[in-house]
């Protein structure tokens, strides 16, 4: 009888507990109001994220799009709410430990290209909202994205672990009192949500960011993140507030820079849809931190916004044909007239509306990555100024010409030696242009981990062998 009874209680409690699964799984979503929603796209806004989890010309939200990184190709996810292949089964936990701390529902962990270490600032209100935004504001797109596959080592998700263990920082933004309220809104969307420091602030040798030089430029994939500290030369200390807002809400400011690669994506889908007021307060923020100097700043007087003049080579390729001035030392010159000069002017004047910008007093042609970027892959932004377009030279398929890693070379160091630096700055190589056309500079981090496992797996080899032979003596005494 006894027996039958515990029987009977482990069916009734294995029956309860089907149907409580069977009900969880029945019942309705969480349901959120429309200022929620509103809110959390504002902050989704914010936070840049339909720049990585949408690919080109594909569904917002829905992934697929792949980003070089130091270590290998990464492949964004699909956040649409689709529970088949987004993150539709999320709960609000979940969301927030993939947001701020970067372990995925399944318990595997996120690559930091995924800025969780900016998120984490995020509060659980703000985090909620957003929650909130991708479950009910963003269709679901069912569709599957293409998995990462880095190379051995970076493939092992876990030892990211480690790497949080030893880089995250997620406590939240130290309270600072005595500062005024549109400084702490500034400090919160720049460290935060904006996570400027994922791009602007060098790494170590871990892929870690160097606290040390908060800001103060770093390379990211093909593209060169500039100094943004109040340094008056290397940094934009000379800038004024407005100048900041007005590069932020247009991706311009004439005579100074242009914004182009993921610093347009994020004027385009972001920044650009911010309030004034935000803006304002970032601006605030930024121009507040203290100057620093980065590994490209010039190691000169004048800043990356004041170099160079107009000029031209034309009478060095006047009464030659194309052929023979492609052949020799006017390459660079006769590339520059026959493919730029009619948007940019023949003195690298640009035009009058700025819409084609001066080649001189111009930060793209000071800096080898991003100038080389800039001819590789062109500049796309949108803002409410309207569309800023100029084709890429690259492979792509709307590439106005497809030039060599040779032509690219010649070309830009006929604009640096005449629009940026000088002559001497005028050294770019073929290998050069091929490595910004394959994705960036790749990071010793790979070599030193496959490095680090092989002395780890020869460590052990030792160890077993040491064992194994105190053992056989141990036995034979």
């Amino acid at each position: 009888m006894k027996a039958l009874f515990k029987s009977l209680s482990a069916a009734v409690v294995l029956t309860s507990a089907m149907w409580s699964a069977a009900a969880l799984a029945q019942a309705p979503a969480p349901q959120f109001d429309a200022a929620a929603i509103a809110r959390g796209k504002y902050l989704a806004t914010a936070s840049d994220c339909m720049a990585c989890h949408t690919a080109h010309h594909g569904q917002p939200m829905a992934g697929g799009l792949v980003m070089s990184s130091p270590v290998g190709d990464i492949v964004s996810t699909n956040i649409t709410p689709s529970k088949q292949h987004g993150i539709g089964k999320y709960t609000a936990q979940q969301f927030s430990d993939a947001v701020r701390k970067g372990v995925r529902a399944d318990g595997q962990m996120l690559y930091p290209a995924m800025p969780y270490t900016a998120y984490a600032k995020m509060t659980d209100a703000d985090v909620n909202a957003m929650y909130a935004y991708f479950m009910q504001g963003v269709p679901a797109v069912d569709k599957a994205t293409t998995e990462t596959s880095l190379p051995f080592p970076m493939n092992i998700r876990q030892s990211m672990k480690v790497w949080n263990a030893l880089f995250l920082d997620d406590q939240p933004l130290k309270a600072e009192p005595e500062r005024s309220a549109q400084w702490l809104r500034g400090q919160y969307l720049a460290e935060g949500a904006a996570h400027c420091t994922t791009c602007h602030t060098p790494r170590g040798v871990l892929m870690q960011e160097d606290k040390s030089r908060h800001l103060a430029g770093a390379q990211v994939g093909p593209w060169y993140a500039p100094n943004i500290t109040s340094h008056p030369v290397a940094g934009i200390g000379a800038w004024t507030e407005d100048e900041v807002v007005q590069y932020l809400q247009t991706g311009r400011v004439a005579g100074k820079a242009q914004a182009a690669g993921s610093m347009a994506e994020a004027i385009s889908l972001s920044f650009s849809h911010l309030e004034p007021a935000d803006l304002r307060a970032i601006a605030v923020y930024i121009k507040s931190l203290p100057a620093a100097v980065g590994d490209a700043d010039q190691a000169v007087g004048l800043s990356r916004f004041e170099q160079g003049k107009s000029g031209n080579a034309l009478d060095k390729i006047r009464g030659v044909s194309y052929a023979e001035n492609v052949k020799g030392a006017n390459l660079g010159a006769q590339i520059f007239s026959a493919n730029c000069a009619s948007c940019h002017g023949f003195n690298g004047q640009g035009t009058k509306d700025r819409y084609y910008p001066s080649l001189f007093h111009n930060s793209a042609t000071v800096n080898t990555s991003n100038l080389l970027a800039t001819i590789l892959l062109g500049v796309d932004r949108k803002t409410l100024e309207g569309h800023v377009f100029m084709p890429p030279f690259g492979e792509q398929a709307n590439a106005v010409n497809h030039l060599s890693d040779t032509e690219v070379a010649a070309l830009a160091n006929y604009m640096l030696a005449q629009f940026g630096p000088g002559q001497a700055a005028a050294t770019i190589t073929p290998k050069a242009v091929a490595e910004i056309r394959q994705g960036g500079p790749q990071s010793h981090l790979l070599m030193m981990a496959r490095a680090g496992a092989v002395l780890g797996v020869l460590v052990l080899a030792l160890v077993i062998v040491f064992v194994l032979r105190r053992r056989k003596r141990a036995a034979s005494v």
